[in-house]
C-alpha cells in the first residue's frame, strides 16, 4: 500500500487551490506536466459551449483504468487529486511505484467533464442536463464523448469521481463523512454479478486504505439502483466501475487537505490493480461500511439561554451555514426544542446565554428561520464572548 505521508514527493499543482476550478484554470496548470513525454492527451469531443473535453493517458501496460471528474460542474476536489497524480506521472519516473504503474497499467483520466457547469459553479451542464443523470439517452454531448471513450477503451475498472453533500455523517452517529464509496448496482434486486463483484473488492481495498488514513469518517453511498446514470450503465457495460464521493474534514475550508488524502488513494489503488493484491481483500470491509447518514443541521447549540433583542428563553439553537465546508454565513434553522434532530456538530451551552442578533431585520426585535444572524456565546448575559458564529 502506498504511504499517504509519501505520497506527494513533488509539490501539488499550484493555481488549484480552491473548491471552485474551471477548465482555464486546470488547463493552465497543467500545461508544465503535460509537456512530460510519459503523457498522453487527446481532444475526445466539446462540450455544449465548445470548450474541450480532453482525457490524459499514462503508462502501456494491459490493464485499462478509466478515472472521470467534475461530471457536475462544482464538485472539483477530484480534479485537483487528478492533477497531482498527472504531476507525479510527469515528474517521477525515477520512483519504483512509476515504473511499476507504467508497465502494469494503462490509465486515462478525464478530468473536466463538465466545463461549462465549471465555469458557471453549477452542478448542470449548460443546457440544465444533469450528467449523471444522461448514460442511458445520451442527449449532451459531454456524456457521448465520456460513453465513446469508454467504449473504445473497453476498461477493466472506471472511477465516478463526485463532491457529496458534506452534511453526512458515517452511520448515525459517526464522525462527518470525508469519502463515501460504492460499487454501482446493475439491476433493481440488488444483484452480485462478476463485474459488480469487482467493483466491490476494489471498494474494499480503497476504503481499507481510507480507514487507516481517517477512522470513522467513512462511509458507504445508497445502493439504490438509479438506470441513468454512468456508475450503472458502465457496470452493466463491462467496466467495473467505484464511486468515490469526497465530503468535508473539520478546518480544511479549500478540502486541500482532503485533496492529498484522495491522492494518496488514486495511487494506492492504482498499485494494488498493478500488483494484483486487490483480489485478496476480504469484501466484507465493504459491507461493513456504516451507510452514508443525511443529517438536518450544521451546528445544534444545546441546553442554555437563548436572547433575542434582550428576551431570555431556555432554548436550543440549530444553525445552517450558507457555505458548510468553510462554516460561514451562518443562518437560523430553528429555534427551541430540537427533539430528535440531528446536527454535524453539537455543543453543550448547558449554563450558558446565548446571544443571536439577526443580520438582515424584517421586522425590529425579531428572528426567525432562515434569517442570517450573528451569535455570541458567554458565561454570563454580560460576560466576554467564549465562541461566536
Amino acid at each position: 500500500m502506498v504511504d499517504p505521508t509519501s505520497v506527494f514527493l513533488v509539490p501539488p499543482v499550484p493555481g488549484l487551490d480552491t473548491r471552485r476550478v474551471t477548465a482555464d484554470m486546470l488547463w493552465r496548470a497543467l500545461e508544465g506536466p503535460l509537456q512530460s513525454p510519459w503523457l498522453t492527451v487527446h481532444d475526445v469531443g466539446r462540450s455544449r459551449q465548445h470548450r474541450p473535453l480532453r482525457t490524459i493517458t499514462f503508462g502501456e501496460g494491459p490493464t485499462d483504468l478509466l478515472l472521470w471528474s467534475q461530471m457536475h460542474g462544482d464538485e472539483a476536489t477530484a480534479t485537483r487529486a487528478l492533477a497531482d497524480i498527472v504531476e507525479f506521472f510527469a515528474a517521477r519516473d525515477d520512483l519504483e511505484l512509476h515504473r511499476r504503474l507504467r508497465q502494469h497499467l494503462r490509465i486515462t483520466m478525464l478530468p473536466m467533464l463538465n466545463p461549462d457547469g465549471a465555469q458557471a459553479h453549477q452542478r448542470e451542464t449548460a443546457d440544465g442536463i444533469d450528467l449523471n443523470r444522461d448514460a442511458a439517452r445520451l442527449a449532451s454531448p459531454e456524456a457521448r464523448a465520456l460513453a465513446e471513450v469508454r467504449k473504445r477503451l473497453q476498461p477493466a475498472f472506471g472511477f465516478n469521481l463526485h463532491d457529496q453533500d458534506v452534511r453526512r455523517r458515517a452511520g448515525p452517529d459517526g464522525d462527518q463523512v470525508a469519502f463515501a464509496f460504492l460499487a454501482p448496482p446493475v439491476d433493481v434486486h440488488d444483484t452480485w454479478a462478476p463485474v459488480r463483484a469487482r467493483a466491490r473488492q476494489l471498494v474494499a481495498t480503497i476504503a481499507a486504505a481510507a480507514l487507516e488514513a481517517l477512522p470513522n469518517k467513512v462511509a458507504r453511498w445508497s445502493e439504490e439502483y438509479e438506470p441513468r446514470a454512468f456508475g450503472e450503465c458502465f457496470q452493466r457495460a463491462g467496466t467495473s466501475t467505484v464511486l468515490i464521493e469526497t465530503g468535508a474534514l473539520p478546518d480544511d475550508p479549500e478540502k486541500e487537505r482532503l485533496r492529498t488524502h484522495l491522492s494518496a488513494l488514486f495511487l494506492t489503488a492504482f498499485d494494488r490493480i498493478a500488483d494484483g493484491s486487490w483480489e485478496q481483500t476480504d469484501p466484507a470491509v465493504y459491507h461493513g461500511l456504516p451507510l452514508n447518514h443525511a443529517v438536518l443541521h450544521d451546528l445544534h447549540l444545546t441546553g442554555g439561554t437563548a436572547v433575542v433583542d434582550g428576551r431570555e428563553a431556555p432554548a436550543d439553537i440549530a444553525l445552517l451555514f450558507d457555505d458548510p465546508v468553510a462554516r460561514q454565513g451562518p443562518r437560523l434553522a430553528e429555534l427551541g426544542d430540537l427533539g430528535e434532530a440531528t446536527a454535524l456538530e453539537n455543543v453543550d451551552c448547558a449554563g450558558k446565554w446565548v446571544s443571536i442578533t439577526p443580520q438582515e431585520k424584517r421586522s425590529p426585535g425579531t428572528v426567525a428561520p432562515e434569517d442570517p444572524v450573528h451569535v455570541e456565546i458567554r458565561h454570563r448575559p454580560d460576560g466576554p464572548v467564549m465562541a461566536e458564529y
